[in-house]
């Protein structure tokens, strides 16, 4: 029995390490990347199968995402940025909703139908329970000037920022905060996700998808809602809207933010010392003929 589970951590391994391998050697860029082939849905429906489960077990989940850390980190952080996207923070039930549609084939993904295949829907939710226990990510948005068309003198992100805290009326875009919320943290209930801190490399791809308008999914309805926003959007302002959202993050609550305000200030660096003449003693020392004169009184100076 030891040996049978030893050789079956064993493939379990090189399962992972042939996945990453794959993965690496056939991303393209995202200008470059070919549609994906839609892959043949089982016969069993993955995301009824969920409906019959129960809230996830973030431990029992952390020790099936071991499969996973290899692309998203035990803590949902990417472990290559520009391959994999962050899932730490994201909700329990988009995550589990992802991997039944992974499993399927509904969302086709060579990469991830296979590890999604091993898990159970109960599985599905305990994996989802661990990365939404997870801190999530933050990046930085691109502030680069623009300089023609449109949106000339304002910054990259600032025109993802307009369209994510306003939308465009004009146009029948909605703000998308009234969907991800203000900081980009999602709405667990209707599995909005969370967007905030993702790359913008793989925001600009998923809106891209959206604004192509073909899906293999079942049921649509969330699909229609994207696609009707994206396929408004220019190249521009997807690119904008995925590099303010990869910087959004929630901000310190007032606790934390009042708790660093009562930190004492650092303390100012040492002035440098400059070299003693030739012959002379150091500063603070007598000369060696002298005696020492008596020491003065201490005086310390307490941080407000």
């Amino acid at each position: 029995m030891r040996h049978a589970r030893s050789y079956a951590l064993v493939g379990l391994t090189a399962l992972v390490i042939g996945a990453v391998a794959f993965a690496q050697t056939t991303v393209a860029p995202l200008e470059e990347a070919e549609p994906v082939e839609t892959l043949p849905l089982e016969s069993v429906d993955a995301l009824a199968e969920l409906a019959k489960t129960v809230p996830g077990n973030a431990q029992n989940g952390a020790t099936l995402a071991g499969t996973c850390a290899a692309c998203h980190g035990l803590d949902g952080k990417s472990t290559i940025p520009e391959v994999y996207p962050n899932i730490g923070g994201q909700s329990e039930r988009y995550i589990s909703q992802q991997l039944a549609l992974f499993k399927s084939g509904e969302r086709a993904n060579a990469i991830m139908q296979p590890f999604a295949s091993m898990l159970s829907a109960q599985d599905m939710r305990d994996v989802g329970a661990h990365f939404a226990h997870q801190a999530t990510s933050a990046g930085i948005a691109d502030d680069t000037e623009v300089t023609e068309g449109t949106y000339a003198g304002m910054k990259f992100y600032e025109i993802g920022e307009q369209l994510f805290r306003r939308g465009d009326f004009a146009r029948e875009i909605p703000a998308c905060m009234a969907c991800h919320g203000p900081t980009g943290a999602g709405n667990p209930g209707p599995a909005y996700p969370h967007v905030g801190g993702q790359q913008s490399w793989y925001t600009a791809r998923r809106l891209q998808e959206y604004r192509a308008g073909t899906t293999t999914a079942r049921d649509t309805a969330h699909f229609d809602i994207m696609a009707s926003i994206a396929r408004q959007l220019t190249d521009e302002e997807i690119g904008a809207l995925s590099s303010y959202m990869q910087g959004l993050h929630t901000r310190p609550d007032a606790a934390t933010l009042a708790a660093i305000a009562k930190l004492p200030p650092p303390a100012p660096a040492p002035a440098p010392v400059e070299a003693a003449p030739e012959g002379a003693a150091p500063e603070g020392e007598a000369p060696a003929d002298e005696a020492p004169a008596a020491a003065p009184e201490a005086d310390v100076q307490q941080a407000a």
